[in-house]
């Protein structure tokens, strides 16, 4: 045995001149290690996706949820509104009643009417010729500025369909003047409904939001 043969060794492992046997090193603890290293790379990008699928299911279910709650959101109406309008009542308006349709005693029937339902009536009679055959609708409420506000609502209930216009005048009167479409007034019931309507506005909606 060489005397640079390492004790217990000989056989083949026996050194002869100047070769040296080559001690390796195992190679099972580099394969468990990089075994593990892989391990823990796939689990931490399965676990990145996986989150990234939630965050993106979760995220769509939201927006549905969100829409759902503001879709199926219905207004509250508050208890309490704005104070109910003044307007002047039937006996505060006096109408003067002009006919400028073809057909005879109109004016006077209409003005009847609406004496009976509380109105105080002024000039009866044919309509002005600036009027006369040449109001096509139901009728014309004429009045100054002011009567917007006040008289022609309330004298409006007694005839759908009138339409409204101003003039120069300095009193408080109002002119209906009847039209060619004219049928008759509204029924007594429908135009008391329309009087209280307009005293008591509809309440008003309060804009609902998701919870």
């Amino acid at each position: 045995m060489s005397m640079l043969t390492p004790p217990g060794m000989g056989g083949k492992y026996r050194i002869t001149g100047d070769v040296y046997p080559r001690m390796r090193r195992p190679h099972r603890r580099r394969r468990i290690i990089l075994a593990s290293a892989a391990a823990v790379v796939v689990l931490g990008a399965a676990g990145w996706g996986t989150l990234q699928l939630v965050d993106v299911f979760s995220g769509d279910e939201g927006k549905k949820t969100t829409a759902g709650k503001q879709a199926d959101c219905k207004p509250v109406v508050k208890a309490t509104t704005a104070p109910a309008v003044t307007l002047p009542k039937p006996a505060q308006i006096t109408v003067n009643v002009y006919n400028a349709t073809p057909r005879s005693g109109l004016a006077k029937t209409t003005a009847d009417e609406l004496k009976k339902r509380g109105f105080t009536i002024g000039k009866v009679g044919n309509a002005p010729t600036a009027y006369d055959k040449k109001v096509p609708g139901a009728g014309l409420l004429l009045g100054a500025p002011a009567a917007t506000k006040g008289a022609f609502p309330v004298l409006g209930t007694q005839l759908k369909g009138a339409t409204t216009r101003t003039d120069t005048r300095a009193t408080a009167d109002v002119d209906l003047i009847i039209g060619t479409a004219f049928k008759t007034l509204s029924p007594k019931a429908t135009a008391d409904a329309a009087l209280v309507a307009l005293t008591k506005p509809a309440p008003a909606a309060k804009p609902c939001s998701p919870e």
